[in-house]
């Protein structure tokens, strides 16, 4: 969440709708949009967050931008959906993320209904993890969430051997560097901000003064953030990351508490079983 930091919200047509583009975190999108000082009609029924280009199962929803947006959600008392693609370079292509689109809408409609119907549970925030070829995926799968982690590499990359770097600072100037600029001292602190929401490859602007330099330059340190999967061992076929490895849509349901966290994950089970019974022997 974006605190005491002036946001921009823009206009934007999309199918006729009239949408804004934030100039925030997806939290602060989603904050925004329930809060009411955007928009004057009532709270959304369901959020839907994504499709977020990357995984999101295991420790990685600790670090993914769309499922803070979905658990925003779940604070406000909304339910949400928070839906990734499992991409994989060299694999993956942009026409994925339709077919993905496709495999959800299913679930997305059987999820409205049943809200209006007031039977889906308000406390519950379900990660939606497509597999890397989503029209050849097996079904879906109820998942738990696991305690995978991929091993996070930061590799320090330079302007001059990737130029498009230095152009985009210089045409386009980050939120976070007019922040630095505008709302704090740049020559007392750093301020890092992200360049590039992709969640397997991210640009970081680091702006800050190594101690006290007598020309008071600013100086510019460019990195690069690589998430690496890591050998995993035997793992229970029910875990989330593994149903995804399997070719499964994973179905993982979240809440904010512990102790309803098992109520939750026997109703999102039935409810699956109940619309898509074909699925009925492949939920865990």
């Amino acid at each position: 969440m974006t605190v005491q930091e002036t946001l921009t919200a823009c206009s934007a047509e999309i199918g006729g709708a009239t949408a804004y583009e934030v100039s925030g975190t997806p939290a602060d999108c989603v904050s925004l949009a329930l809060s009411g000082a955007l928009f004057s009609w009532s709270k959304p029924v369901l959020v839907i967050c994504g499709i977020n280009k990357g995984s999101s199962y295991g420790l990685n929803m600790f670090h993914s931008g769309a499922v803070a947006g979905a658990r925003e959600a779940l604070l406000c008392g909304v339910p949400a959906l928070c839906i990734s693609l499992n991409w994989k370079e060299d694999v993956s292509c942009d026409n994925d993320f339709k077919d993905a689109v496709n495999v959800c809408l299913p679930i997305i409609h059987a999820a409205i209904r049943d809200i209006e119907k007031g039977i889906f549970p308000k406390s519950c925030l379900v990660n939606i993890e497509i597999p890397s070829s989503p029209l050849k995926n097996k079904g879906f799968k109820v998942a738990r969430q696991s305690l995978r982690r991929p091993a996070l590499i930061w590799q320090a990359v330079s302007a001059t051997k990737h130029p498009s770097i230095g152009h985009f600072m210089s045409n386009q100037q980050s939120l976070g560097f007019k922040l630095a600029q505008l709302g704090r001292d740049a020559s007392a602190v750093g301020a890092a901000r992200c360049l590039n929401s992709d969640q397997k490859n991210q640009e970081i602007e680091s702006v800050g003064v190594a101690g006290k330099l007598s020309s008071q330059k600013t100086v510019k340190k460019y990195f690069r953030l690589k998430f690496q999967e890591m050998e995993q061992g035997k793992a229970d076929e029910d875990l989330d990351f593994k149903a995804v490895e399997n070719g499964f849509v994973a179905i993982t349901p979240h809440s904010l508490s512990s102790y309803s966290l098992p109520g939750v994950q026997t109703w999102i089970l039935n409810w699956i079983n109940f619309h898509f019974p074909e699925n009925m022997l492949l939920s865990s």
